[in-house]
């Protein structure tokens, strides 16, 4: 929260402020500031994740499953992408994809199709069902995130998703320049 200054007011002490506490009491003088922006958003991850899996599964889909149709609906206009395509978006392994692409297809919520360009390749294409259903299940997510943000007022919430990015893209930088670790 901000007060009328634009500045944001002491809220209380959290989880995180608890562990930097006991730490700073047994190891003194160790600098523990990553806990502060990085712990807290593992633990705000974790808090999260169990209401958005129980969105899903309210729909029949596990957060895997939502993530396959979901690429595939926001990739627009002929909503279908090649397996490589899709494991290099969704960050998983081919077989792990594999595996998510069965389950949707006896869900009837993906097809595999020769591709019209090679006959050879498949490509993955969302069916009317599948589009549908990813649709309908973002939809509820999103209201159901929105939720979780009633805290920070507007300004509040587009300064944290400004600071979030810059690091995200100081991070993503870093890794690129490391290479494999």
């Amino acid at each position: 929260m901000t007060n009328e200054s634009g500045n944001l007011e002491e809220v209380g002490e959290d989880h995180v402020d608890r562990l930097r506490r006991q730490w700073a009491r047994e190891l003194p003088g160790l600098n523990t500031e990553p806990m502060a922006i990085l712990g807290r958003a593992f633990r705000l991850g974790n808090m999260i994740r169990p209401s958005i899996e129980a969105t899903f599964a309210g729909f029949g889909l596990d957060r895997g499953e939502f993530d396959v149709i979901g690429t595939l609906r926001r990739s627009g206009p002929p909503y279908r992408l090649t397996p490589t395509e899709m494991y290099a978006l969704l960050m998983i392994s081919s077989g792990g994809l594999t595996h998510r692409l069965d389950r949707l297809e006896k869900a009837g919520l993906i097809r595999r199709e020769k591709s019209p360009q090679d006959g050879r390749s498949v490509q993955v294409a969302l069916t009317e069902k599948g589009s549908a259903l990813a649709e309908q299940a973002f939809r509820t997510d999103m209201a159901s995130e929105l939720a979780f943000l009633e805290p920070l007022d507007a300004q509040e919430r587009e300064m944290l998703a400004g600071l979030l990015r810059k690091l995200i893209l100081g991070v993503e930088q870093m890794a690129a320049t490391r290479g494999p670790q």
